[in-house]
């Protein structure tokens, strides 16, 4: 067994290697263009108008996304104890993105605090209504029914809205806002995700230690002085807080909460609690590099991040499903 100097010594190497790809990838989306790949021109007026007002924003907001997706979903599968956890599967995205959708469609758009409120709002509900539904010690099938089912209802509920939609721009509007992306973004943007998603984020992390003795068993956590309610309502405010303001400012963006927890945990020794700010990490690094994809692409409609993350995360999903399946009927 590695001394925990090792331990620390492996840790930090992780959070370093992490840190300087996501300083790289920041970098390398300020410098690429939409259409033309890698383009710095001279620093003139134009030069900086660019920078500050469309790469600078996308970037931070792609960056604040991943970090609080990665960390979500790290955070849920240590608490469920379930490889499958994700704020997307579990219906916490799409409750998000029906209650933002909501707001669109009443006209509340116009007020900038109204979507990000009405997107943790709807994360929210979406969490309390799994929990009711499974209970916070079910297996994996029940919570995984569980989560399609919300989304099957958030669909159908998002759907109608988009069908009764009172004209064919507010529906485009809407159905464009619902595949994620980080096109057209400002600094109001930036200034309007921060908050909620610094609070929640700050609420997922606190939870390290506690992951750690809940996977030794919740009696065991409880005899240890871990409190299951007060975790249950830090997560389910955490998640709330930091999934509901990156959908309702980037739209719906899957899989990022399942594929960077899973790629990462072997580099963590399997503890749920060091698992959350690698993954914060991990996550914000693959959705700056995710949106440098989309920019590099041929000219015309640009491809939607979160078309591009399902693309990535669908056939992901099928083979871990595969491989807890082989698992769970292994003698």
């Amino acid at each position: 067994m590695p001394s925990p100097v090792a331990r620390l010594h492996s840790r930090s190497a992780l959070l370093i290697s992490l840190s300087l790809v996501l300083i790289a990838a920041s970098l390398l989306s300020l410098l690429t263009g939409r259409g033309s790949g890698l383009a710095w021109p001279e620093w003139d007026w134009q030069t900086q108008l660019i920078l500050w007002e469309i790469r600078l924003p996308r970037t931070v907001l792609a960056a604040v996304s991943g970090a609080v997706l990665g960390l979500a979903g790290a955070v849920l599968q240590g608490w469920l104890r379930n490889p499958l956890a994700d704020p997307g599967i579990l219906g916490v995205s799409s409750s998000s993105a029906l209650v933002a959708v909501v707001a669109m469609y009443f006209g509340l758009g116009s007020l900038a605090w109204s979507i990000p409120l009405a997107g943790i709002l709807g994360a929210l509900v979406g969490f309390r209504v799994l929990l009711m539904l499974t209970g916070k010690e079910s297996g994996i099938l029940l919570i995984i029914l569980a989560g399609a089912a919300i989304n099957a209802f958030c669909s159908a509920m998002t759907a109608l809205l988009l069908n009764l939609a009172p004209n064919p721009f507010a529906m485009q509007d809407m159905l464009f806002w619902m595949m994620g992306s980080f096109e057209h973004r400002t600094l109001d943007h930036v200034l309007l995700v921060l908050p909620p998603a610094g609070i929640g984020a700050y609420l997922l992390l606190r939870t390290g230690r506690s992951l750690n003795i809940l996977s030794l068993g919740h009696d065991t956590a409880r005899s240890l002085g871990v409190s299951t309610d007060r975790l249950y309502w830090q997560i389910g405010l955490g998640c709330a807080l930091a999934v509901g303001a990156s959908v309702s400012t980037a739209g719906v963006i899957g899989f990022v909460g399942l594929i960077v927890p899973h790629l990462l945990r072997p580099l963590t020794r399997w503890e749920p609690g060091q698992l959350l700010l690698p993954s914060a990490l991990g996550g914000a690094a693959l959705l700056v590099l995710a949106d440098i994809l989309v920019r590099l692409m041929p000219e015309g409609p640009e491809l939607r991040i979160g078309v591009l993350t399902a693309l990535l995360g669908g056939p992901f999903f099928l083979g871990l499903l595969r491989h807890v399946r082989r698992q769970e009927f292994m003698p």
